[in-house]
């Protein structure tokens, strides 16, 4: 196979999960041996990310009026560079790629990650049909919306955000290391969650079940990982529970295997979410995960097998669920087995994979 050149494009200034499903994919294709450009803004985690992972990067300024001047700079680099793909990692990407290639020939592809639909779906028909070649839906439900919207099934490829598959798997010795920098005992009922705190990701409903469970499991403890702002904070239910000893803050998380080596479950009472990524973290690492019915969770988490799923919007659901749980500590370990088992099969790896055919496809079209 001949070495590709490929640019990806991403506006975030937050390394989020699409900004990480992004690094993921370019180092897997940089060591298949294909060369590539990241663009994105100057000022973003990603920029410096990409930067020190060894990548060429086009930074698109600051304060530039709808990236204007980041257009013209990448619409050059795709001459200097010879690019034959651009993949648009987000929505603003996607305009800035399709101003910047318009003529050039080069094949356009646009990642979808989001659930939510457009206020006239007849925007949402002619940006996927007129400003790309290709659509990856991120699970079988973002791309059924895609469908519903009116995009041409031909152009629609489901491809799965992949996850790295860690080398060893969190034991009794991680697991008293992390909880006793929590300064939490086992004794206690260890409950994850990652994430800013944003109204899609339902932290509330996760507040509301842990005060619901206050008497059914009084050592139940809820571990927040994520950037908690002092906005947050203002916020009278989660003050109350982090001043009452029910919610540890645990602040960002880059070592991932420390953080799931402390819990007994991880849950997902999202609103919304395309795929759910942080799910599959966890069931790599052998954590069983409760989840709301929402989006592609449920084409990650099985019923029964890796955990629970459970109706969104109700707090009650959840708090049954947890209780479920920590009524049953022996059945978490064959339920984090079957967890990390069935998360195997969204490896980075395959990702890589099946996004490498994708763009081997696109080029064959030409």
């Amino acid at each position: 196979m001949a070495p590709l050149r490929i640019g990806h494009v991403d506006t975030g200034l937050v390394l989020r999960g699409g900004q990480r499903q992004l690094l993921l994919l370019a180092h897997g294709l940089s060591a298949r041996g294909h060369s590539q450009l990241i663009v994105c803004p100057e000022e973003s985690e990603l920029y410096r990310r990409a930067i020190s992972g060894g990548f060429e990067v086009l930074g698109l300024p600051q304060d530039d009026f709808r990236h204007i001047q980041g257009i013209r700079q990448l619409r050059r680099r795709l001459q200097q560079n010879h690019l034959m793909l651009l993949h648009a990692h987000d929505g603003v990407g996607q305009t800035v790629s399709w101003l910047a290639s318009i003529g050039t020939g080069v094949r356009r592809i646009a990642s979808r990650r989001v659930t939510y639909l457009p206020k006239r779906r007849l925007d949402y028909r002619l940006k996927y049909r007129y400003t790309c070649d290709a659509v990856i839906a991120v699970s079988q439900f973002v791309g059924r919306i895609l469908q519903d919207t009116g995009i041409p099934p031909a152009m629609i490829n489901v491809i799965h955000d992949g996850i790295e598959i860690p080398a060893r798997m969190p034991d009794l010795t991680s697991r008293a290391a992390t909880r006793a920098k929590w300064k939490l005992s086992e004794s206690e009922f260890v409950i994850g969650l990652l994430g800013g705190i944003s109204a899609e990701k339902g932290q509330d409903i996760a507040l509301r079940a842990l005060e619901i469970l206050a008497d059914r499991i009084p050592n139940a403890r809820l571990v927040l990982g994520g950037n908690i702002l002092a906005e947050d904070l203002a916020n009278t239910r989660l003050a109350s529970a982090v001043a009452g000893g029910k919610v540890l803050l645990a602040g960002y998380q880059e070592n991932l295997f420390e953080f799931f080596s402390g819990l007994d479950v991880y849950i997902m009472p999202s609103r919304s979410e395309g795929l759910g990524s942080a799910a599959l973290l966890a069931m790599v690492h052998a954590v069983p995960v409760i989840a709301t019915r929402v989006g592609g969770l449920p084409e990650i988490v099985e019923e029964g097998k890796t955990g629970w799923l459970v109706a969104p919007e109700s707090p009650q659901a959840l708090a049954d669920a947890i209780a479920a749980a920590a009524s049953d500590n022996a059945r978490l370990k064959p339920l984090g087995s079957a967890a990390r088992l069935r998360a195997t099969q969204f490896s980075a790896d395959i990702m890589v994979e099946q996004t490498e055919a994708l763009y081997m496809r696109m080029i064959n079209l030409k």
